[in-house]
């Protein structure tokens, strides 16, 4: 066996190990980046917990087949990247879509999002969508707001009766 060939099977395979861990994937046409550009994203990347790497297209073909991930095929053409999404499956999606406002010639494309195709409408939506922490701060607060409502008349009450028992003494 072929020493190129060799590679290309531990690409497949190494592609296949990230999207078989990935809540989410999305496809990027980073043409026009500059290195810096690039390197800042890849930051952002890392920082965020997500992963992206730069494939040939056939090899991403290869390794998505009978996966999940599967209905990106069709959006394998040009030059792509892809960002690996492990723990909030928005995320990916998210640093794409702010870092694409100041960087025009990054372009989101589709993705797989807890195994749902999104196309490119779809997908900028699902990069609106808060964070979990922030989802979860905000549920847990309207948990807490009644509670605290409620406690405060409880309070308000007990320092009326107070009041009142302490004007009769």
């Amino acid at each position: 066996m072929s020493k190129n060939l060799e590679i290309k099977k531990a690409q497949v395979e190494e592609i296949k190990d990230k999207l078989s861990r990935a809540q989410a994937a999305v496809l990027v046409n980073y043409r026009g980046l500059t290195v810096a550009e690039a390197t800042e994203l890849r930051k952002k990347f890392r920082e965020a917990g997500v992963e992206y790497k730069v494939y040939k297209n056939n090899l991403l073909k290869i390794a998505i087949k009978g996966t999940d991930f599967e209905a990106l095929e069709k959006d394998l053409t040009g030059p792509n990247a892809i960002a690996f999404g492990y723990e909030d499956p928005v995320m990916p999606a998210k640093i794409v879509k702010e870092f694409s406002k100041k960087h025009e010639a990054l372009e989101l494309k589709s993705g797989i999002v807890e195994g749902e195709y999104c196309d490119l409408e779809k997908i900028k939506a699902i990069a609106d969508i808060p964070s979990k922490e922030v989802l979860i701060g905000k549920f847990l607060g309207s948990i807490k707001s009644p509670l605290s409502n409620f406690a405060y008349l409880l309070q308000a009450i007990i320092d009326k009766k107070n009041e009142e028992g302490s004007i009769e003494a």
